[in-house]
C-alpha cells in the first residue's frame, strides 16, 4: 500500500461535503482508505493518528488536503484527480467558472438573501465561533455545526445569543428542521403541529420520523448541542427554544429529549416546561424527573417520546411502553451463542439500547457506557454483550462518519459472526439528507459475507436492525426495508423493540418473559 497526497489550495468545503466525497472515492477498487479535509491543525492531527500523514505537510487551514492509502500510485493518482474533478477543479485553474460568484464571507452571502434570518457554520472548529459571532452581530441565528469549540466559546455565544434575542444551536449540533427545511443530517418530514427539541442529531431524527410514520407533522426541530445541558452551559438554547415554541401558535405538544442534564439544569427544564401552557413530553434517556407538572408527561423511550406527543396532540389517552415482542418461532442457535453484539451508526440508538440490554441482560460492555463500569478495554474488539458507536471518534479519524461510510461497520459485521459465542448481531440504518443514498444495500453484502462465515464454521447467527426514516427520504423508508428483509434480517419498528427482540434471541426468550419494559 502507498499513500499519496495532493494540497488544494484557498479551497473550503464543509465536512458534511468532504465525507460524502471521502466515501464515494473510498469505494474505488484498490483503495483502503481516503480521506477529504481541511488541512486545520487538529485535522492534520488526526491524521496522524490514523497513520495517513507522516512529517510535515505544506499546507495551511484554508487548504483543503486529499489523502488517498491505495494498492499502487496509479491507483492514488487517478483517485486523487477524480477528487480534484468532484471538488470542481481544474489542473491549473482556481475551480471558478463564468457567471455568478459563489459569496466568499458571511456579509457577501447576507446581501445576498437579505431575508434569511440563521447561518448555519461548518467550518473547522478553531474558526467557527468566530464565525459565528458574526452571524450573531448580523443578526442571525446561527446552527452550528462544527465541533471542537470550547466550553467557553459556547458560553459565550449564547449569551450574546441571549441579549439579541437569537439562538443558537449547538456547537456540535448536526440536526435540525427550521420552517420545514432539513438541516444536517436531517430526514424528511410532513410538517404539522409537534414541536422538537432535542440535545442530540439521532435522538431528533428517531422522535420526528416516527411521529411523521404515525401520520402527524413536526412545526420545528430544534437541536441544541450535546454540551448544552451540561451545568457549565446551563441549558441555554433548550430554555431558550422552549420558551419560543411555548409562543408559537402552530406548535400544539412540545417534546423534549436528551441524555439526563446536569441535576440544576433539569429542575430548571422542567420548571420551564411546567409554565409552557400546553402539553409537554419529557425524556431524559434513561432518567425520570420527580414530581413533574401536571401538563409534563414522562417517557421511557425514544419511540414512545413519539407515541405520547401523537396521542397528546390527537386528545387521546397516553400510550403505555410496548412490552418486548417475541417472535413465535426463535432462530435455532447452539448452547454458547448467547452474546448479542449491537453496531450503531447513531450514537443516542446506542446509548438507548445500553440502558435496554443492561436491564434485560446484566453486564453489558460499551465504548461508550453509561457510567463507570463497562467501558471497553478495546473498542475494536467485543467482550460479552457489547454495544459499540461507530460515531465515536476513535473510529472517526480519518474517515468518513459511518452514516456516509458503511465499509468499518460491513468489516465489523462479519468480524463479529466469526466469534462462536455470538448469537445476535443488532444495527440501525440511518436515513436522511448526509446519510449514505443506500445504506441497506451497503449492509446487506455484509450479512451475507457474516451469514456465509458463520455457516463454514457450522452456526447460525440471528440478525436484527430497525431503519430510522421516512419514505419521502431520499433512500426511501420501505425500499430499505425490503431490501433487508430480502438479506434475511429481522426487522423492528424502533430501536427499543429492536434490542428487545435481540435480547429476547440471545436468552432464548426469557428476556421476553420478564418482561422488558425499559
Amino acid at each position: 500500500m502507498i499513500t499519496a497526497t495532493r494540497v488544494i489550495a484557498n479551497t473550503y468545503r464543509d465536512s458534511v461535503g468532504l465525507m460524502q466525497v471521502s466515501a464515494t472515492l473510498a469505494e474505488t477498487k484498490g483503495v483502503q482508505q481516503a480521506s477529504l479535509v481541511m488541512a486545520t491543525p487538529a485535522n492534520l492531527d488526526l491524521l496522524r493518528e490514523a497513520g495517513l500523514v507522516d512529517g510535515p505537510v505544506t499546507a495551511g487551514a484554508s487548504d483543503l488536503l486529499v489523502v488517498v492509502r491505495a494498492s499502487s500510485q496509479v491507483v492514488a493518482d487517478a483517485v486523487i484527480a477524480r477528487a480534484v474533478t468532484i471538488l470542481g477543479e481544474s489542473r491549473g485553474g482556481s475551480g471558478l467558472t463564468a457567471g455568478r460568484i459563489a459569496p466568499r464571507s458571511l456579509a457577501m452571502a447576507r446581501e445576498e438573501a437579505a431575508g434569511a434570518n440563521l447561518a448555519l457554520v461548518s467550518v473547522p472548529g478553531e474558526y467557527a465561533a468566530a464565525e459565528a459571532h458574526k452571524a450573531l452581530d448580523a443578526g442571525l441565528n446561527v446552527m452550528l455545526f462544527s465541533d471542537n469549540v470550547s466550553v467557553a466559546d459556547e458560553v459565550a455565544l449564547k449569551r450574546k445569543a441571549g441579549e439579541r434575542k437569537l439562538m443558537v444551536m449547538g456547537p456540535d449540533c448536526g440536526t435540525a428542521i427550521i420552517d420545514g427545511v432539513p438541516l444536517g443530517f436531517a430526514n424528511v418530514v410532513r410538517s404539522g403541529s409537534i414541536g422538537c427539541i432535542a440535545a442530540s442529531g439521532t435522538g431528533l431524527q428517531a422522535v420526528t420520523t416516527l411521529i411523521d410514520r404515525a401520520g402527524e407533522g413536526i412545526s420545528q426541530a430544534i437541536g441544541t448541542g450535546g454540551r448544552d445541558l451540561s451545568e457549565a452551559v446551563g441549558g441555554r438554547t433548550m430554555l431558550d427554544a422552549l420558551k419560543r415554541l411555548a409562543r408559537d401558535r402552530a406548535t400544539q405538544v412540545i417534546v423534549l429529549v436528551a441524555k439526563p442534564p446536569h441535576p440544576a439544569v433539569a429542575a430548571k427544564l422542567v420548571a420551564a416546561a411546567g409554565k409552557a401552557g400546553k402539553p409537554v413530553v419529557l425524556h431524559f434517556i434513561g432518567a425520570r424527573p420527580a414530581d413533574l407538572p401536571a401538563n409534563v408527561t414522562p417517557a421511557a423511550t425514544l419511540d414512545h417520546a413519539a407515541a405520547v406527543a401523537v396521542a397528546l396532540v390527537r386528545g387521546r389517552r397516553v400510550p403505555a411502553v410496548r412490552r418486548a415482542q417475541v417472535p413465535a418461532k426463535l432462530p435455532r442457535l447452539a448452547a454458547a451463542q448467547r452474546h448479542v453484539r449491537a453496531l450503531y451508526t447513531g450514537g443516542t440508538f446506542a446509548y438507548e439500547a445500553t440502558l435496554i440490554a443492561t436491564g434485560a441482560l446484566g453486564e453489558v460492555w460499551s465504548n461508550t457506557p453509561i457510567g463507570d463500569d463497562g467501558a471497553l478495554d478495546d473498542p475494536w474488539h467485543s467482550r460479552g454483550h457489547t454495544i459499540v458507536d461507530l460515531g465515536d471518534d476513535i473510529f472517526t479519524r480519518g474517515r468518513p462518519h459511518p452514516m456516509i461510510d458503511p465499509r468499518l461497520r460491513n468489516e465489523r459485521i462479519v468480524q463479529e459472526a466469526g466469534d462462536p459465542s455470538v448469537a445476535v448481531i443488532l444495527f440501525d440504518v440511518v436515513l436522511g439528507h448526509g446519510s449514505h443514498a443506500d445504506p441497506a444495500g451497503a449492509v446487506a453484502g455484509a450479512v451475507t459475507a457474516a451469514r456465509a462465515k458463520a455457516a463454514k464454521a457450522g452456526r447460525k447467527v440471528a440478525f436484527v436492525a430497525f431503519v430510522c426514516g421516512t419514505e419521502a427520504d431520499p433512500q426511501g423508508l420501505s425500499r430499505q426495508e425490503a431490501t433487508l428483509t430480502g438479506a434475511g434480517v429481522l426487522l423492528a419498528a424502533t430501536n427499543a423493540e429492536a434490542v428487545k427482540l435481540a435480547c429476547a434471541i440471545a436468552t432464548r426468550g426469557a428476556a421476553a418473559i420478564k418482561g422488558v419494559r425499559r
